[in-house]
């Protein structure tokens, strides 16, 4: 029987079309999908990225924002720039200080008194290396406690009119005497007259680990812990006063860091030209090369006395190297060669003015 046209099969051209037309259809279908996957891949890990960046400004903007808080209550209430430099760009503490000459971007030692009822001053002078302090009880202090408040565990700062200072801890406490451990490795406390003050408080050392890729926090006594991970660069800088600082100013007839024993300025601090508004920039060369303040570790450039605001900047990537790859966008290169499943560094940049450390005129 004859064959019908409409009964016959599919031209050779006809099925290459036919095949052309799937393939080009599949091909985008598979473009739209691989996208899709690469995006559900991806988006979790940028939202981490942005967490974790979240995390370490939320930390830094706290602690910045408090430094130089200082006494309410006590012999020397204000802020303790008033006495000492609580913004340091260097590591300060029981392990691993950075000489007093040591000035760098990536770490940043911030201390305060935080609100607290132990505050006082020494009852009995605290000699050179001294481990047993003896508080007045002053109004504010909790009822019948002839230690203000000083427990085992409280971390406590010792200063006077002169800008030296020392942060302990308090190991023990019972009755009127506290025992403290200095957090000054390589030498001796400096020995403080009776009337010096005393106050609980806090130092924030936030420091960049390279090799590890991590912000971390020292407390300044035993406790170094990493508080965010996947960071590939930390930056601090500094901006202040243009004029020299003009307290600490000790009593006629004492010397100290700013003044001769007459209240006359000491040389080698000079004004500087105003850059921002009415800041000016700080860089680290003048901040680590005196004239000298303080004693031992403690030892600051007078300089540091004029901070005023604090710039920070944080750079973190993703862990997965599949997700980087080479460019400017990525701080170390990744193995990725889709862009579509590429996450870029995340920078952020944040300036603090730290409430207590404003003008001084």
């Amino acid at each position: 029987m004859a064959l019908f046209g409409r009964d016959r099969g599919f031209s050779l051209i006809e099925v290459l079309v036919s095949l052309l037309i799937v393939t080009i259809v599949a091909g985008a279908a598979m473009a739209v999908l691989a996208t899709h996957v690469g995006f559900a891949r991806t988006q979790p890990m940028a939202v981490d990225l942005q967490q974790r960046a979240r995390v370490g400004v939320d930390l830094l903007y706290r602690d910045l924002y408090m430094a130089g808080a200082g006494m309410a209550y006590g012999p020397r209430p204000g802020p303790l720039r008033n006495i000492f430099a609580p913004v340091v760009p260097r590591r300060m503490g029981l392990q691993g200080p950075d000489a007093p000459t040591v000035a760098r971007a990536d770490v940043i030692t911030l201390m305060f008194v935080p609100a607290t009822r132990a505050q006082s001053a020494l009852r009995q002078p605290l000699a050179a290396g001294g481990s047993d302090v003896f508080v007045d009880y002053a109004p504010q202090c909790p009822a019948n406690d002839l230690l203000c408040a000083l427990a085992a565990g409280v971390s406590v700062v010792v200063f006077d009119d002169a800008g030296h200072f020392d942060f302990f801890t308090v190991t023990s406490a019972a009755g009127d005497v506290a025992h403290v451990r200095q957090w000054q490795a390589g030498h001796s406390s400096f020995a403080y007259p009776a009337g010096a003050a005393i106050a609980e408080a806090e130092s924030h050392t936030y420091y960049f680990d390279a090799k590890n890729r991590q912000l971390r926090h020292f407390d300044g006594y035993l406790t170094d812990i990493p508080v965010v991970d996947e960071v590939v660069g930390v930056s601090f800088e500094y901006e202040g006063d243009p004029l020299p600082p003009r307290v600490p100013k000790p009593a006629l007839g004492t010397a100290n860091c700013l003044y001769d024993a007459t209240g006359v300025p000491a040389p080698g601090l000079m004004s500087l030209p105003a850059q921002n508004g009415s800041l000016a920039v700080l860089p680290l060369s003048i901040l680590s090369d005196g004239p000298w303040c303080g004693d031992g570790d403690n030892t600051f450039d007078a300089d540091l006395l004029r901070i005023r605001r604090v710039g920070v900047t944080l750079r973190l990537q993703v862990g997965n190297d599949m997700m980087r790859a080479r460019g400017t966008d990525f701080a170390i290169a990744g193995r990725g060669i889709s862009a579509a499943q590429l996450v870029p560094d995340y920078a952020v940049r944040f300036v603090v003015a730290p409430r207590n450390m404003g003008w001084d005129r």
